[in-house]
């Protein structure tokens, strides 16, 4: 089984979460570089964080995940540890298991819910709900917890995705891989049936199906929670105003971008896996497409020691506003960061941001007025900020 995930070592084991191939992404490599950028560190001495996110427009605190089951909340301005939000019992963690996503009610002022993403003890993947202290904002009730979703993950360790964000329907949407192992050996990520390989749409309140704006797209004839399919691993997304980006772990050859446009972007739509290892096929090895696939927008190659892609965000602070609307996303064992605008359904303006490079980036983070983070391996938080 190629590419064993979370943290181990910088090698092709990491993240088997993305795919991508061939196409336009492989140029990737040859688009100038930037300097206009750096990273500004403000803390390095967290146990393998995994993301990062603050409440909608709060400017004073960042919650970072680590991923053995804490949730550390730092102060935004200097990177001091304020205190544990949470400790989360219960879990198993190592590999590409542990607390892998946390998100923010969109009323999370009035309501003080939040949700996180993890493995349980027996491995399944778990969305759930928490609410804050009623008498400290930088402390959970752990007692509150509400299980909304459990998807057993009983034969392989890998492939869990990890995201969990609030889309602008208000619904939740979780990203959950394909179940592991070598190239879905159980088809879980066409299997319309299935939970895995997906990405799912879920009313924050019941856990069932969300209804908010549209209905998901497969109540009859399919899981009622499946909102886009043909995923491998879908370690990071994220929505940019209706948009969506999904960055997707492939296989041995290919890392990919997907981005889909709103209203209702994703809906429906078959990403590939494991038909297509980004824009080639895998299985079956030729004729695989059948015209109903959406292919990657950016894919790129495992070449130069690339091997597992984070997906990040579109910028939207206001520190840098020469990069406002500009997407980026990292390579966890390539170490680089690259960027791309996205208009009229084509990459452009790529670049590569060589003061932003790192080892071991697990993940990107925003905060609460859309500032962007860079999270590794090591232990380090840091802001991009102009150079």
């Amino acid at each position: 089984m190629r590419k064993v995930i979370l943290w181990t070592s910088l090698c092709v084991c990491f993240f088997s979460l993305l795919a991508a191939c061939g196409g336009e992404g492989e140029t990737q490599s040859n688009s100038p570089a930037s300097t206009t950028l750096k990273l500004q560190t403000i803390a390095s001495t967290l146990n393998s964080p995994v993301f990062l996110a603050a409440p909608p427009g709060d400017t004073n605190r960042l919650f970072v995940l680590e991923q053995g089951g804490a949730i550390k909340v730092l102060d935004r301005a200097n990177g001091n540890m304020l205190s544990t939000f949470l400790t989360l019992t219960g879990l198993t963690s190592g590999g590409e298991q542990g607390l892998l996503g946390l998100a923010f009610d969109p009323n999370y002022t009035t309501s003080g819910r939040f949700y996180i993403h993890y493995t349980d003890a027996n491995g399944a993947i778990t969305v759930t709900r928490f609410v804050v202290s009623s008498t400290d904002p930088n402390v959970a009730e752990p007692a509150s917890q509400v299980i909304l979703v459990s998807i057993p993950h009983p034969t392989f360790a890998n492939h869990n995705g990890g995201m969990l964000a609030f889309g602008p329907d208000g619904c939740l949407y979780a990203a959950v891989g394909d179940g592991g192992g070598s190239g879905d050996p159980n088809n879980n990520a066409q299997n319309l049936a299935s939970r895995l390989g997906k990405l799912l749409r879920i009313d924050p309140i019941t856990g069932a199906a969300c209804a908010s704006g549209t209905l998901n797209p497969f109540l009859s004839g399919g899981d009622q929670l499946v909102w886009s399919y043909g995923l491998r691993n879908p370690w990071r997304f994220s929505f940019d105003g209706d948009d969506l980006y999904i960055g997707d772990v492939g296989q041995d050859a290919r890392e990919e971008i997907d981005v889909s446009q709103g209203p209702n972007a994703g809906r429906g739509l078959n990403y590939g896996w494991r038909l297509m290892e980004g824009s080639v096929c895998f299985n079956p090895a030729i004729n695989c497409t059948g015209g109903t696939l959406t292919l990657p927008t950016v894919e790129y190659t495992h070449d130069n020691g690339a091997c597992s892609v984070t997906g990040g965000y579109v910028y939207r602070g206001q520190v840098a506003p020469a990069i406002q609307g500009t997407y980026f996303y990292a390579d966890f064992c390539a170490g680089f960061v690259r960027s791309f605008r996205f208009n009229n359904g084509s990459a452009l303006e790529r670049t590569e941001w060589p003061l932003l490079a790192a080892p071991s980036i697990t993940s990107f983070g925003q905060d609460g007025v859309g500032e962007l983070y860079i999270l590794t391996k090591g232990g380090t938080v840091s802001r991009i900020v102009p150079n």
